[in-house]
């Protein structure tokens, strides 16, 4: 929930339409692995090969479709998070060459779809476009496009290698420039989100978040210190979305400031 929350708030309604897509695809799964996974003492039904259907392997299955479709939402609020400037950073301190490296090939590939697109757009003049001919003629011309956008591509990295090389790239000491600093917010955040990450592994620890699916449903009773395990872990879930509404509204607030 706390992913669909912050995808929607990051993406809009493609995320929605997203998300919604994905809840009947984790039903379809668990009722896939229940019928091929047979364990368990609750029996639903029989289906028509004879094999039983139990309420605990359903329950995994959907537990585990559940899952994968969480990480694939998270999937898409990190690369509506990490943009280009921000992946450089992160490297940057790490290895100036490997981040130089990365923002190269992050920056490449919008700029090869677009030549892709004035590629065939050009060919189009002549009848050799991706959309033209019969399926065997379509096949060579995106054969041909193709093999124009790997040229293309290594004639560009070419002069990239270039041009870095004569900038100093490659000489020793070289520094990562960033307009990003560490302060006191930061500061804040990290001690927070690791208070967060604690609370949360203690209740790993305790066995607040452990669930036997086998031979039946089984897990420890939820006490009141559960819900504390519950809420720490809940918070840290939603740390995102709440950084993201802090911040347009402290962008808000300046604005009116300097309109004043």
């Amino acid at each position: 929930m706390c992913a669909c929350i912050y995808s929607v708030k990051r993406n809009r309604i493609k995320a929605l339409f997203f998300e919604l897509a994905l809840i009947p695809l984790a039903f379809i799964y668990a009722a896939y692995y229940a019928s091929y996974h047979h364990f368990g003492m609750t029996e639903l039904a029989v289906n028509f090969v004879g094999n039983r259907l139990t309420l605990e392997s359903a329950v995994y299955g959907l537990v585990t479709g559940l899952i994968i479709a969480g990480v694939m939402i998270w999937s898409t609020c990190v690369f509506s998070v990490f943009t280009t400037d921000k992946v450089v950073y992160l490297l940057g301190a790490l290895s100036p060459r490997l981040s130089l490296a990365a923002s190269i090939i992050l920056r490449m590939v919008p700029r090869s779809v677009s030549e892709a697109r004035k590629i065939n757009t050009a060919r189009a003049g002549i009848g050799r476009a991706i959309g033209q001919g019969n399926i065997f003629r379509r096949t060579v011309n995106a054969v041909n496009i193709f093999s124009i956008l790997i040229t293309w591509l290594i004639g560009t990295f070419r002069s990239l290698s270039d041009s870095m090389r004569s900038r100093g790239s490659t000489l020793r000491g070289r520094t990562a420039f960033s307009i990003y600093r560490f302060d006191y917010r930061d500061r804040l955040y990290v001690i927070v989100m690791f208070f967060f990450i604690t609370v949360t592994m203690a209740g790993y620890m305790l066995r607040q978040t452990v669930m036997i699916y086998d031979p039946r449903l089984m897990w420890n009773p939820v006490s009141f210190v559960s819900y504390i395990f519950y809420t720490a872990y809940a918070l840290f879930c939603l740390m995102p979305f709440m950084l993201e509404v802090y911040t347009e509204w402290s962008f808000r607030r300046a604005r009116a400031d300097m309109l004043r």
